[in-house]
């Protein structure tokens, strides 16, 4: 039985990005600035077309977001379904931005939230 072939997640670093940007109250061409990646790239990622490998890089360096982790299997895939409520507590509890409160106040509404949107299987 062989493996689903890797498939980059496009979509998920696109929207992972955008939530990047939002967070840093910024504008798509001062994410361009930043990151110094061409405003014609970032205007193709809008419409849902894949940046150059340089233009990625780039991203990827700016935002710290570690374009593997946008790389999907099946079996990857169903790792990262059943992990994903710890993922995000542990990102909450690191979040700078958030008092111990906080953090624990937005990890028991999503877990409500995941437990009421998930698929069952």
């Amino acid at each position: 039985m062989s493996e689903a072939k890797p498939i980059f997640d496009f979509e998920g670093f696109y929207r992972a990005l955008d939530a990047t940007r939002a967070s840093r109250n910024l504008t798509w061409k001062q994410v361009g600035l930043e990151a110094q990646v061409n405003p014609s790239t970032l205007a193709r990622m809008s419409q849902g077309k894949r940046p150059d490998a340089d233009g990625l890089a780039a991203l990827a360096a700016w935002s710290s977001l570690n374009p593997a982790d946008f790389v999907t299997s099946s079996r990857k895939q169903r790792t990262q379904q059943s992990e994903s409520l710890a993922r995000i507590s542990q990102l909450l509890r690191q979040d700078e931005r958030l008092s111990s409160e906080g953090a624990k106040a937005l990890e028991e509404i999503l877990k409500a939230a995941y437990a009421q949107l998930a698929k069952r299987s």
